[in-house]
C-alpha cells in the first residue's frame, strides 16, 4: 500500500515522479503529492483524490528540478486529505514520503512537541521528517541524521528524505516496507515497486532489513543496519511487457482476467518433463528440501488465504501429507504446534506482504525442517528469506481484485502436490495426470472465457441486490469464498460463501426472493450432495445462479439459472470454476458503477500490519 518514487537526476524529473506514481497508483490512491528542490528552494505539491489531480495541479504550475521525491497514499492514520498527504516537510528544508506504520509515533510526537515543533497533520509519518530535522542539528549530513533518526523509530518504514541544503542527494532507509534503487546514467531513482520506474531503467537493487542507503546521480552507497557499507545485487528487470498499458481492455482487471492463459502457460513453462513436474520448479536444491516432508503449513491473506484452502485438499488426498492453512495474521498471535518435517508454504503475490512475511520470519524461529514461498516479484523479501520459491511468472497484476495471480497460485500449489505426493507413494498414473491436467489448462481457460457474454446478461439480474450467498463442496468451497471475496471487493455487495453442507445449520435463514444464491457444480463424486442443497435453497423460494458441468443435468427455469460450464477433470476443476465467478463479479461491478481497479478503501499490496 501507498507508492513511493524519488530521483536524483540533471534533468527535471517532474514527469518521471508524476509517471512512477501513475504506475503505482493501484497501492493507493486517496492522496498524491510531490516535493522538488531547484535553485535552493523546496516546494510542494498535495491533491487529495488520484494521481491525475496531481497532474492537474502540475500542470497549471511546474515544478522544475532535478530532485525529487512523491508519493500516492492509502490512508492509515488520518484521514484522506490535502494536510495528511505526502510530502510531509519539517521547516522549510526537510520533506520525506514514507510507506508503512510507525507504532512509536505517539511517543514521538510528544517529544518532538516539546522541542518546540508543531505538526501540520495527523500521520505518523510526520514525526519522521521532524526527527531527520532534529538530527541534522546533532550530525554533520543527511545520511548520519536518518542513520540516527530510523534507530528511534519502531514499526515499518519504507522512507525518503531530502534536504533543501543537501540537493544532490536522496536518503532512503528500508525496515519492514520494500524499497528498491533504480541505476541510470548520469541519474539514479528509487521507488516501492520497479514497476514505477521502467520508463527510465532496467536495473535494480533491492534494499535489505535494516538499510540505508545515501543516492547521488553518480553513486548509491548503502550501509545495513549497523551502518556497515554492503553491496546489494544488480539485477535486470525480467518484465517484458509494459503492464501499465490496458490495451484494448476497459479495465485492468478485465485485461487480467484474459491474460490468464498466457499467465498460465509461463508458469507451466519448463517445470513439467516426461509427464512429471519437475522438482526444480521450486529451485536448484529443492530435492532435498522436500523429499522428507510430512506436514505443510500454509500461511497467507486473501485471496492467496483461498488458494491455500484448496490446496489442502489436494495434499491430503493425492499427496498424502497432512496439511493445515492459516491466515498470516492469525498465525503470528496464537502458539501453535510444529509437526516434525514440516513445510512452511507462504503465498503472495507481492512477497512484501507484511503479515505473510512476519510468519515467515517466525516460522524460522521455531525450527521449521524447510520454507517455500508462492511468489510473483523475484527480488522481494519473501523470495529472498525462504529456502524455496517458485515464482509465478504471472506478469504484473495492476488491478486490485486479484485474478491471474490467483489462477497461477493454484496451479504452483497443485505442482507442488505432485512433487510431494513423489515422495509419499502416490501413483505414477495419478503423477502423469496431474501432469496432463496441468498442460491443459490454459486451452481449458480459454475456454472457460467463452461464457462472458452470457454471464454479462446474467449480471443485470444483481443492478439491485445487495447481498449474495455463494455455495461450493470439497476444493469448491474455497473456490466460492474466492467468488464472495471478488464480488464485495469490487461492486460493495455484501457477499458470504458456505460449504454447502452447512446451509441448515443457519444460512437458510437468509434465503429468500431478494439473496440470490451463486453455485460451482461441477461433475464430481459430491454433484448429488451439492444437488439435494440446491433443492433447499429452491424449497425456501430462493433464486439459483448454477455454474454447472456440462454433463451434470442441471435444468435451468423459473427459480434456477445455470450456465453451462466446459467439462473438465477433476484436478482443474477448481481453478476452471473461478474463471465465471471472476466474470460475474466484473460484469455487475459494471452495473453497480464502482471503480473495478481500485475499489474504495483497498490497496493493492498491504505492507503494513
Amino acid at each position: 500500500m501507498c507508492g513511493i518514487v524519488g530521483a536524483v537526476a540533471q534533468r527535471d524529473v517532474a514527469e518521471i515522479l508524476l509517471e512512477g506514481l501513475r504506475r503505482l497508483e493501484y497501492r493507493g490512491y486517496d492522496s498524491a503529492g510531490m516535493a522538488i528542490l531547484h535553485e535552493g528552494q523546496l516546494s510542494r505539491t498535495r491533491r487529495v483524490g488520484k494521481v491525475q489531480e496531481l497532474a492537474s495541479a502540475l500542470e497549471k504550475n511546474a515544478m522544475p528540478g532535478g530532485t525529487g521525491i512523491a508519493h500516492t497514499r492509502w490512508a492509515t492514520h488520518g484521514e484522506p486529505s490535502e494536510r495528511n498527504a505526502h510530502p510531509h516537510i519539517s521547516g522549510s528544508d526537510i520533506a520525506v514520503v514514507h510507506n508503512g506504520i510507525i507504532e512509536n509515533h505517539a511517543k514521538l510526537r510528544e517529544f518532538l512537541t516539546g522541542l518546540g515543533y508543531v505538526f501540520a497533520s495527523d500521520t505518523d509519518t510526520e514525526v519522521i521528517c521532524h526527527l531527520v530535522h532534529h538530527e541534522l542539528q546533532r550530525h554533520d549530513s543527511l545520511l548520519a541524521a536518518v542513520q540516527a533518526a530510523v534507530k528511534q523509530l519502531e514499526g515499518a518504514y519504507g522512507t525518503v528524505v531530502i534536504d533543501r541544503r543537501d540537493p544532490e542527494r536522496l536518503v532512503v532507509a528500508r525496515s519492514g516496507s520494500p524499497l528498491v534503487i533504480g541505476f541510470g546514467l548520469g541519474e539514479n531513482f528509487v521507488a516501492s515497486d520497479q514497476l514505477a520506474l521502467l520508463p527510465v531503467t532496467r536495473t535494480f537493487a533491492y534494499l535489505e532489513e535494516g538499510d540505508v542507503a545515501e543516492v547521488t546521480r553518480r553513486e548509491v552507497n548503502i550501509f545495513d543496519v549497523d551502518g556497515n557499507p554492503v553491496v546489494r545485487e544488480q539485477k535486470e528487470s525480467e518484465i517484458t511487457h509494459d503492464a501499465g498499458d490496458k490495451g484494448e481492455y476497459r479495465h485492468y482487471m478485465l485485461k487480467e482476467i484474459y491474460e490468464q492463459p498466457a499467465a498460465l502457460a509461463r508458469t507451466l513453462e519448463g517445470r513439467i518433463a516426461g509427464q512429471h513436474v519437475l522438482d526444480s520448479a521450486f529451485g536448484d536444491n529443492a530435492a532435498e528440501f522436500l523429499k522428507d516432508i510430512k506436514h505443510v503449513q500454509i500461511i497467507a491473506c486473501g485471496t492467496s488465504y483461498h488458494a491455500g484452502m484448496a490446496a489442502r485438499y489436494w495434499l491430503e488426498e493425492w499427496a498424502g501429507v497432512s496439511c493445515n492453512v492459516e491466515i498470516a495474521s492469525e498465525f503470528r498471535y496464537r502458539k501453535s504446534h510444529l509437526f516434525p518435517n514440516s513445510l512452511l508454504v507462504t503465498i503472495s503475490q507481492s512477497g512484501e506482504t507484511a503479515d505473510t512475511l512476519a510468519a515467515l520470519r517466525l516460522a524460522q524461529e521455531m525450527g521449521y525442517k524447510s520454507t517455500l514461498t508462492i511468489c510473483n516479484a523475484p527480488g522481494s523479501s519473501l523470495v529472498r528469506e525462504s529456502d524455496m520459491a517458485y515464482m509465478m511468472k504471472a506478469g504484473a497484476e495492476i488491478g486490485v481484485a486479484s485474478t491471474k495471480a490467483f489462477t497461477v497460485q493454484l496451479a504452483g500449489l497443485m505442482m507442488l502436490t505432485a512433487v510431494l505426493g513423489r515422495y509419499n507413494g502416490m501413483p505414477d498414473e495419478m503423477q502423469k495426470a496431474i501432469s496432463q491436467s496441468l498442460l491443459s489448462m490454459p486451452a481449458k481457460v480459454e475456454q472457460a472465457l467463452s461464457l462472458d457474454d452470457a454471464i454479462a446478461a446474467l449480471a443485470e439480474d444483481f443492478a439491485d441486490k445487495n447481498h449474495a450467498l455463494f455455495l461450493g463442496r470439497g476444493d469448491q468451497y474455497p473456490i466460492a469464498m474466492e467468488g464472495a471475496l471478488k464480488l464485495k471487493e469490487i461492486s460493495y455487495i455484501h457477499a458470504e460463501a458456505y460449504a454447502s453442507g452447512e446451509l441448515k445449520h443457519g444460512p437458510l435463514a437468509l434465503i429468500d426472493a431478494d439473496m440470490p444464491v451463486i453455485v460451482v457444480a461441477p461433475n464430481n463424486e459430491l454433484l448429488e450432495k451439492l444437488k439435494s442443497n440446491v433443492e433447499e435453497v429452491r424449497a425456501r423460494g430462493g433464486l439459483m445462479y448454477v455454474f454447472a458441468d456440462v454433463d451434470a443435468e442441471f435444468e435451468s427455469d423459473d427459480t434456477m439459472k445455470v450456465i453451462p460450464v466446459p467439462h473438465c477433470d477433476a484436478f482443474m476443476a477448481p481453478l476452471i470454476y473461478t474463471i465465471p465467478l471472476q466474470l460475474l463479479s466484473y460484469h455487475v461491478a459494471l452495473i453497480k458503477g464502482t471503480d473495478v481497479d481500485q475499489p474504495r478503501n483497498l490497496a493493492k499490496s498491504v505492507t503494513v500490519e
